[in-house]
């Protein structure tokens, strides 16, 4: 955790090239956001859980640390209209990208499409198939602009309400279960070490809350990493 809040407090700042970052800027804590790096930073904050059936040890530490836990929240699902958005903005994005280098043996989407079927030996592994999908696209057409306005409907209605209607500082789920609601929204989210499996594989817990929370996510993530310290470093095999 303190690694990553390191990393994030020198990466934020506004970007010419992204002027979404104008507006994000603007909400960056005075000192950064290392000051809430707390080990007591679950006291007091309400939490919602969603899909967490298999995090029932990791909601008694919750608890204990202080969080007022709210369990079986569910946020409606519907299509929102995600991957019609995503094929045309990664085109328009990708092209944009490539045409700015400096030196490159690709320029477009197609060129690396062309590229791939020319030394791939199997060509899914490359992402081939979205690759596809993307090229076809010719934009932000209408299709485009209204799957934004129904992922836009998605949030206000699913996260957005769910947390304003139960007072929640954030949401909990086990894993990454949901990274990509998050991402519709442009959300912000975290993930810590939360436990093993039978076969000691590692899982994790994640925090989700609405934009610019991502102090109050700092403190619960961290909070929850002092109480628990479960991470182990790996040990490989020789």
């Amino acid at each position: 955790m303190r690694n990553s809040v390191h990393v994030l407090d020198a990466i934020v700042g506004y970007d010419p090239l992204d002027e979404a970052t104008k507006t994000a800027s603007k909400y960056i804590p005075k000192g950064g956001y290392k000051q809430f790096l707390r080990a007591n930073g679950l006291k007091g904050k309400r939490l919602g859980v969603v899909f967490g059936s298999l995090l029932d040890h990791d909601i008694k530490t919750l608890r204990q640390e202080g969080a007022i836990v709210i369990e079986n929240l569910t946020i409606p699902y519907t299509d929102s209209g995600e991957m019609t958005a995503l094929l045309a903005e990664f085109k328009i994005s990708l092209n944009a990208y490539l045409k700015a280098l400096v030196k490159s043996p690709v320029r477009s989407l197609a060129d690396v499409i062309a590229f791939n079927k020319k030394i791939a030996k199997k060509v899914k592994e490359w992402g081939q198939e979205v690759f596809l999908e993307a090229e076809t696209t010719n934009g932000m057409g209408d299709k485009e602009k209204a799957a934004l306005l129904t992922m836009e409907e998605f949030s206000r209605n699913g996260i957005e309400k769910l947390m304003k209607e139960n007072k929640l500082d954030a949401i909990v789920t086990y894993g990454s279960t949901l990274s990509s609601v998050l991402a519709i929204g442009g959300y912000p989210g975290i993930t810590v070490p939360a436990g093993y499996d039978s076969e000691g594989v590692p899982f994790g817990i994640s925090f989700g809350g609405l934009r610019f929370s991502e102090p109050k996510l700092i403190e619960i993530a961290y909070g929850f990493e002092q109480a628990t310290l479960i991470r182990k470093p790996p040990k490989f095999k020789a």
